[in-house]
């Protein structure tokens, strides 16, 4: 329970490290949501992302730009709120199958579609239906950047699983 409030303190901590470039700002809190699964497992992972959104929806300032308050999750950045705890799980219960770095890999591109999925459909209902502009500006910048943080989240969690094996 203790290393769940870890995680959703390092995500709240990662949410206001931003690059605002536009609708969507560039935060550290994908990288955390990836750790949370692979560290911590499906279980442990969601709970973790799950009292992050909560703590946000409740109002504490855990969203980017020491934002919260439940209308936060009906803004164009909904979306992607709600989906960190089921990537988390996603994210935990791949690499409990298969507990290698290709499971890594595999588990954390599969959280990061996830949260593209779910964050890019309430922006594209945000801007009125345009999803084709709700993927340029919530999606396609983000690619090379998530696929770099999901590297970083590979081998921070393969290296934490090996030291806690040893």
């Amino acid at each position: 329970m203790a290393y769940s409030a870890l995680f959703a303190a390092l995500t709240a901590v990662g949410a206001q490290i931003t690059i605002p470039i536009g609708t969507v700002p560039i935060t550290l809190q994908v990288l955390f949501v990836l750790l949370s699964g692979l560290i911590l497992g499906a279980r442990l992972g969601f709970l973790s992302q799950a009292i992050y959104v909560f703590m946000g929806a409740v109002g504490l300032p855990v969203f980017a730009g020491f934002s919260g308050g439940f209308a936060y999750l009906y803004g164009p950045t909904g979306g992607y709120l709600i989906a960190f705890p089921i990537a988390a799980f996603l994210v935990g219960l791949l690499a409990e199958r298969k507990d290698n770095a290709v499971g890594y890999t595999l588990a954390t591109v599969t959280g990061i579609l996830v949260i593209y999925v779910l964050g890019w459909l309430r922006l594209g209902l945000f801007m009125k239906g345009n999803f084709g502009k709700a993927f340029l500006v919530g999606v396609a910048p983000f690619v090379p950047i998530d696929l770099t943080k999901g590297a970083i989240a590979v081998v921070i969690a393969d290296r934490v699983k090996r030291a806690v094996r040893a």
